[in-house]
């Protein structure tokens, strides 16, 4: 069971994007691809289920096996976190209790989604899921389609209030400056920060007290290095790799999961590019000629296990 005490989670922790076939079944052994390519890419956690993973176009059947497949591959390798967000609280606390069942090392969660709740409602949930498991939980304080902000004088308020609720993933509109207002509220009793936005903010956000990033999973093994180097020191090594990522960062944020998995395919570690979600807009042969033209730039600080096809 992870120790909250001592929870000493920091890096790259990767969240794999769902893979469906064609008809937009769940591809389970592409799944298995996914995570096998962030572990040998020394990714220093996985966080399953999460937006980036398309969790609310799973069905609840697709999501539990999900927890369970990703807990099998990664367990003991690496810290499993546990998305656990939904439309409904008593549903939200019901994944939980499975994830933790499973065996997952940590649960992460948005304020029910859907309809933005009152301050009494957070509250009210955040207590709920705190009290579910003895599992430590990433409040994920999100500005996106679903997403609740929440001002950082109050969820320091629901770290304090919620010992097991003691790490954020924080990606609000000026996340980095709330990830500093949160730690200065919410002192030793926010265990670990880390940041969203594709890491593109990383190094603001490792100034401040940041301890990670939670990036979709396409480049873990560039994305891996930079951190090593960051953490270790090394803050002009970690520079040059920063700006060589940072077009393929900009480019994926408007493109979201139709982007993940054109490079995820390129890269050889999925068949297939189908996304559930709705609302986005597919990549067109010019954007598709210049993710592989940015692909080329980057291939030489890739894994070699994992090179691009020649």
């Amino acid at each position: 069971m992870t120790s909250i005490g001592n929870l000493d989670w920091k890096g790259i922790f990767v969240i794999p994007p769902t893979p469906f076939h064609d008809d937009l079944q769940v591809d389970y052994d592409g799944l298995r691809n996914v995570l096998r390519f962030a572990l040998d890419c020394g990714a220093h956690g996985i966080v399953a289920n999460a937006n980036a993973s398309e969790s609310p176009f799973l069905s609840e059947t697709e999501r539990r096996r999900t927890v369970e497949l990703v807990i099998k591959e990664c367990k003991g390798k690496a810290p499993v976190v546990i998305g656990v967000s939904s439309p409904c609280a008593a549903v939200t606390v019901e994944y939980a209790k499975f994830a933790a069942g499973a065996g997952a090392d940590g649960l992460m969660s948005m304020p029910p989604t859907q309809q933005r709740p009152g301050e009494a409602e957070i509250r009210s949930f955040y207590k709920a899921l705190g009290a579910a498991t003895p599992l430590p939980v990433f409040i994920q304080n999100w500005g996106g389609p679903g997403g609740t902000p929440m001002a950082a004088r109050f969820v320091a308020e629901l770290i304090r209030d919620n010992p097991t609720c003691c790490c954020v993933k924080e990606e609000t509109e000026y996340a980095s400056q709330v990830m500093s207002e949160i730690l200065d509220a919410a002192g030793g009793a926010c265990k670990v920060m880390m940041g969203g936005k594709t890491g593109r903010p990383l190094f603001e956000e490792y100034r401040r007290g940041g301890r990670g990033t939670m990036p979709a999973c396409e480049v873990p093994d560039i994305q891996v290095r930079l951190w090593d180097k960051l953490d270790g020191g090394d803050e002009t090594g970690a520079e040059e790799l920063h700006r060589a990522l940072l077009p393929l960062l900009i480019m994926e944020l408007g493109y979201g999961p139709h982007f993940w998995k054109a490079v995820l395919k390129r890269r050889g570690i999925i068949r297939g590019v189908a996304v559930r979600q709705t609302g986005g807009r597919k990549l067109d042969q010019a954007a598709l000629d210049y993710v592989d033209h940015l692909l080329r730039q980057l291939a030489p600080l890739m894994d070699k296990r994992y090179p691009l096809p020649a």
